[in-house]
């Protein structure tokens, strides 16, 4: 962890934090998800460091250490997408391998449809390219879907704020970490959902939530709120470069309603048609975090078989 270096770069108006770690002339970016920070990404950063590559990590903007937008509420993932040219250009980087987890994997794949000249491949853990449209799930499951909750305006900064950051990051993890979607009964909030009593997932330390509560303190919530769940895909879109997805067969997502007929079906290979597919029996959400030697394995080996193609 001391290995890897810290500073700051200036985007769209905005002082962004990144951490970087490597001198290798292939660059690796690393786009975070929610509750995340660039601090999910340091089993990978390390290793891919290790074995030739400069890997990067920066904090979206309202995150971690990165400055906040004057209007939180009006950030997307086209303005998260945006954020990223001048990123790298203050880095002097021209193209990347670009891997995203959570809803880091939609900008990673935003990214590479609207600059596919920067582009040397795509991966993505836990959430998949999703298909043309907006996001819909939620209208089939019931009213306490937790991104349903989370969408009425100020309900999740209520339930957010009578909890201090730290708490809200451990039940978020907590939450994330079971294999049942996020549902609140009626009268019920989301962060109800997890007993105070419940302990850590066993991969996550008291040192880990120290960090993520630390920057959370910071950064609040009021960006993060805003983005997870706004947005939608290109009409038509096709990613051909090389990719990569990677998820546990125990993520909650995949009990979305389509999401894993979508993806096991091989339907997703409509838009990505150069598309690898990897389960993890055991993962859950944050498998980054949860197995990190199996997932450097494959994300290193994917490096390698497209490195010299590129």
């Amino acid at each position: 962890m001391e290995l890897i270096e810290h500073k700051y770069v200036e985007a769209n108006g905005l002082k962004h934090h990144v951490a970087e770690i490597g001198s290798g002339s292939t660059v690796v970016l690393f786009l975070h998800g929610f509750p995340e920070i660039w601090y999910t990404w340091r089993f990978q950063m390390i290793a891919v460091a290790k074995a030739g590559y400069r890997a990067i990590a920066p904090d979206f903007r309202g995150y971690g250490l990165s400055d906040k937008p004057p209007v939180p509420e009006d950030t997307t993932f086209s303005v998260l997408v945006a954020d990223l040219p001048p990123i790298l250009e203050a880095l002097k980087v021209d193209k990347v391998f670009v891997i995203g987890q959570d809803f880091g994997s939609m900008v990673a794949y935003r990214f590479a449809l609207e600059h596919p000249e920067r582009i040397l491949g795509v991966a993505t853990l836990g959430v998949p390219f999703m298909p043309p449209g907006p996001f819909t799930s939620h209208q089939t499951l019931p009213e306490g879907f937790y991104i349903s909750r989370w969408n009425e305006p100020g309900r999740a900064e209520a339930d957010f704020g009578r909890l201090s950051a730290k708490t809200v990051i451990k039940n978020i993890y907590t939450m994330f970490s079971r294999n049942e979607i996020p549902i609140a009964k009626e009268g019920q909030e989301i962060m109800d959902l997890v007993e105070p009593s419940t302990p850590l997932p066993s991969w996550f330390t008291d040192e880990d939530l120290a960090a993520y509560g630390d920057l959370y303190e910071k950064s609040g919530f009021q960006t993060s709120l805003a983005v997870p769940y706004s947005g939608k895909n290109a009409e038509n879109p096709r990613i051909e470069v090389p990719a990569l997805y990677m998820t546990g067969e125990k993520d909650y997502l995949f009990k979305f309603p389509g999401v894993a007929e979508f993806v096991k079906s091989g339907e997703v290979k409509k838009y990505v048609p150069n598309l690898e597919m990897i389960f993890l029996p055991e993962g859950t959400h944050f498998i980054s975090e949860q197995f990190p030697d199996e997932v450097n394995h494959h994300i290193l080996t994917f490096l390698q078989c497209n490195t010299q193609s590129a």
